[in-house]
């Protein structure tokens, strides 16, 4: 009797959050797509409006974007091993 109550209530239960899942998701994805809508366009706008203060600049100014990394040291030799002299035998 326990298990057949258990099973009916699950049953309705599934069928509510389906039926409210079909009402109420529309809107949800709706939100999120208009939320990312506004974000890309407020990132286009502050991409055209930094560019556009870029290209005002006075002239004969000089400014430097980049910056190179720096070298990389090179290991020793000495702390590699030891090396042998290799030469080729050729039969004939």
């Amino acid at each position: 009797m326990g298990l057949l109550r258990f099973l009916i209530i699950a049953i309705c239960v599934l069928y509510l959050v389906r039926a409210l899942a079909r009402i109420f998701l529309p809107f949800l994805f709706k939100k999120v797509v208009n939320n990312m809508h506004q974000k890309m366009n407020n990132q286009q706008t502050g991409y055209s409006q930094n560019t556009y203060q870029k290209s005002q600049k006075p002239e004969g100014t000089i400014s430097v974007d980049f910056v190179p990394p720096a070298a990389k040291k090179k290991p020793k030799l000495d702390n590699a091993g030891d090396f042998v002299d290799y030469e080729e035998v050729k039969e004939k």
